[in-house]
C-alpha cells in the first residue's frame, strides 16, 4: 500500500512540474502536446491495476479510451468559453460540457477497436472545432510561484479519482481515470496568468496529441488480458512514445499551414 500511496502523491504532481516547464520553455503548443501522452491516466490506471487487478484495468482502459472524446468535448468547451469567462467560468463550462459528454458516452457500447476508430475520427476533426487564436500567447513571468499550487492540485485530484474507483467498477472508473487533471490544473493555471491564447494552445497542443493516449489504451486492453501487468504497461508506453514521436511531425506539419 504504500507504494500505490507514493505513486498516487508523487508521480502525478511531478509529472505535472515537468509538463509546466516544459511549457515555460518551449511554448503552450509543446506542452499541450507532452501532456496529452498517459501522464496521469497512466499512474492512475497503474494504481488501478495494482489495486483491483489487471482484468479490472483491461475493462477500465477500454472506456478510458472512449472518455478521450469527452476530453475533448473539455478541452473545445474551455476554449471558446474562455472568450467570454474568466477562469472559473469557463472551467464550470468545460466541466459541465465534459460530464454531459460521459454520460452520453456511456449510452454507447462499443467493441475496443470500433472504439478506437471512433476516437480516431473524433480527433481528426478535433483541431478543427477550436477558435482562431492570432498568436500562441506569451508566458508570464508570473507563473515562477505557482508550481507547488500546482502539483498540490494534481495530487488531490489524482487521489480524489483513484480512492473512488474502488466503488464505481470498471466502466465509470475507465471514465474517471481520463478525468481532465492535466487540462484543468494546466490550463487554469496557465490562463491566469498568461492570458486566454497561451491557454487556448495548451488545449490545441493537447487535442493534436491524443492519437498516442488512444493508442496507449488500446494495447494496454488488449495486453492485460494475459499478460503481467508490468510487461502490459511497459509495451503500451512504448507503443504511446512511438505513437507521439510520429504524430510530432504531423504538428508541426500543422503549426506551419496556420
Amino acid at each position: 500500500m504504500t507504494t500505490v500511496l507514493l505513486l498516487k502523491l508523487c508521480l502525478v504532481p511531478s509529472l505535472i512540474y515537468l509538463v509546466t516547464l516544459i511549457g515555460r520553455r518551449w511554448g503552450p503548443n509543446a506542452a499541450g502536446w507532452f501532456s496529452a501522452l498517459p501522464i496521469v491516466a497512466g499512474p492512475i490506471l497503474l494504481t488501478m491495476a495494482i489495486e483491483q487487478g489487471p482484468g479490472f484495468v483491461a475493462t477500465a482502459a477500454a472506456h478510458t479510451l472512449i472518455a478521450v472524446i469527452a476530453v475533448l468535448v473539455f478541452c473545445i468547451a474551455y476554449a471558446w468559453a474562455s472568450g467570454r469567462f474568466g477562469v472559473f467560468g469557463s472551467l464550470c463550462a468545460a466541466l459541465a460540457a465534459y460530464a454531459l459528454a460521459v454520460a452520453g458516452l456511456q449510452l454507447i457500447e462499443l467493441p475496443l477497436l470500433p472504439g478506437f476508430a471512433l476516437v480516431l475520427g473524433v480527433l481528426a476533426l478535433a483541431p478543427r472545432l477550436f477558435p482562431r487564436m492570432r498568436d500562441a500567447g506569451a508566458r508570464s513571468e508570473k507563473q515562477a510561484n505557482d508550481l507547488p499550487l500546482r502539483m498540490l492540485a494534481g495530487a488531490l485530484l489524482s487521489f480524489t479519482v483513484t480512492w473512488a474507483a474502488a466503488g464505481i467498477g470498471p466502466r465509470l472508473s475507465g471514465f474517471f481515470a481520463m478525468f481532465p487533471v492535466m487540462g484543468t490544473i494546466l490550463v487554469g493555471f496557465s490562463h491566469a496568468a498568461s492570458g486566454r491564447a497561451y491557454a487556448v494552445n495548451i488545449l490545441l497542443g493537447m487535442a493534436r496529441g491524443y492519437y498516442a493516449f488512444a493508442t496507449f489504451c488500446v494495447v494496454l486492453s488488449l495486453m492485460l488480458r494475459g499478460q503481467p501487468i508490468a510487461l502490459a504497461f511497459c509495451v503500451a508506453a512504448g507503443a504511446a512514445l512511438v505513437v507521439q514521436v510520429l504524430s510530432k511531425r504531423g504538428m508541426v506539419l500543422s503549426l506551419k499551414r496556420t
